[in-house]
């Protein structure tokens, strides 16, 4: 905790976090909602949010054996963030009486829930008094000990019979923070030497990559403001090496980057290859971005805000020779990173980005070269987002073979490195990679 975070109240904290539960549950985006907190509250706020909605399963369980019927919504947020933060007090970010009197503080000065501060507090003591039996008997709801919804605990059973409980252990823990290296500007072991020399320890991951033992703001990153590296996940690094390794061309490689903000694998593509990349995003706001990531870099593309599927509205005509199709998904794969995705998602969600990633498919698939190369990319681990999506595109495509691919990859840390299938040695979220060659015809 740094200076700021403990001048502020952390009854002031505790309100600011309530309220993007109250958010969240109302169906809005935590790292959207994150950016209205006034900027001296937002990193405390953001580590205990992050905090809450790990235990958010276990919270509620406990605060359906606590209270009777369901408080008004404001009031009911800030009770279970109370008993996200306490229920384990060993994991705690304050002691657990502290975290108590502040909650009970932070109803007092809310008019939305002055009127329940007397029944949060009931409810937070009798917790205390009660806690190790409460814990016990909410031990026996999968959505308590798992922290996920009831659908997503039965669907990882189903598909992943001998992995579910790993992956949901590494979506429980916190991500750490991995930075790819700019190999135009310097590579893998001189950055790392030049990290060790700043006094910051890291590891090398993959063949790009370099995980921090303590994640940093960016500005503090040798090299990051000139471009020397950027912030990206080492299953997320693979997306170029894997679509451009074996490609030639007598010229730069025509390239497009479909859905592709906020420019991470755009920015890889033009680091890894001599190559001509048209990028694509359907938001505006986040075609900025891509430009930024592109600027810092000192890069260029061709982006363009459109929808990938609809190319009559975008496309030239001339075929890619490779194609990055990074799908809208679930994002199953990269909960421990973003944990308020499991309490957005709904089941029917993954039926309906099915259709979309269906599409996108069919789309793309015609503005490819004979001989080029299409990569399917989801960050999921639900079936319906990669393997089952791709068999079935297969079945549909005859022109469509499929090359040597990573598959599914599942969350993967040291807690788990014995239990999940794995083919990436090193800690990385869950992906899902299918490189499709198309046979001339």
């Amino acid at each position: 905790m740094n200076s700021n975070e403990q001048k502020i109240p952390l009854w002031r904290q505790l309100q600011a976090v309530a309220a993007l539960l109250h958010g969240i549950r109302s169906g809005v985006s935590g790292t959207a909602a994150l950016t209205d907190v006034p900027s001296d509250l937002r990193p405390g706020v953001q580590a205990l949010i992050f905090h809450v909605l790990r235990s958010l399963g276990r919270a509620e369980a406990l605060r359906q054996l606590l209270a009777g019927r369901t408080p008004p919504p404001q009031a009911d947020a800030l009770l279970c963030t109370a008993l996200a933060l306490a229920w384990r007090e060993q994991d705690a970010p304050y002691e657990v009486f502290t975290l108590v009197n502040q909650a009970v503080e932070a109803a007092k000065k809310n008019p939305a829930t002055s009127a329940q501060a007397s029944f949060i507090n009931a409810c937070l003591r009798r917790f205390l008094r009660e806690r190790d039996a409460l814990v016990a008997i909410t031990d026996k709801k999968p959505v308590a000990l798992w922290n996920h919804p009831k659908w997503w605990i039965d669907r990882l059973q189903k598909e992943w019979p001998a992995s579910w409980q790993a992956i949901l252990e590494a979506n429980n823990r916190q991500a750490p923070m991995t930075l790819r290296v700019n190999v135009r500007r310097t590579a893998v072991l001189p950055y790392l030497q030049t990290l060790k020399d700043a006094g910051l320890d890291a590891v090398a991951a993959g063949s790009y990559g370099v995980t921090l033992a303590q994640a940093r703001p960016v500005q503090e990153l040798p090299g990051f403001a000139d471009g020397a590296v950027s912030v990206q996940d080492a299953a997320a690094q693979l997306a170029a090496p894997l679509l451009l390794s074996g490609l030639s061309s007598a010229g730069p490689l025509h390239v497009l980057d479909a859905c592709a903000a906020p420019g991470g694998k755009t920015a890889h593509l033009l680091e890894t290859a001599d190559c001509e990349v048209t990028a694509l995003d359907v938001d505006p706001v986040r075609c900025e971005r891509i430009h930024q990531t592109l600027q810092r870099l000192g890069l260029r593309a061709r982006v363009l805000a459109a929808d990938a599927a609809d190319t009559a509205a975008w496309w030239d005509g001339q075929l890619f020779d490779a194609i990055l199709l990074d799908a809208p998904c679930s994002a199953s794969g990269i909960v421990r990173r973003h944990p308020d995705i499991r309490w957005l998602r709904r089941e029917s969600d993954i039926a309906q980005l099915a259709v979309i990633q269906a599409r996108l498919l069919k789309a793309l698939w015609a503005l490819l070269k004979p001989g080029g190369r299409l990569l399917y990319c989801t960050c999921s681990v639900f079936r319906a987002e990669g393997e089952d999506q791709i068999q079935t595109f297969l079945a549909h495509n005859t022109q469509a073979v499929l090359l040597p691919s990573p598959g599914h990859l599942l969350p993967h840390n040291g807690a788990n490195s014995d239990a999940v299938p794995d083919n990436l040695a090193c800690d990385h979220d869950g992906f899902y990679y299918a490189l499709l060659e198309k046979r001339a015809a």
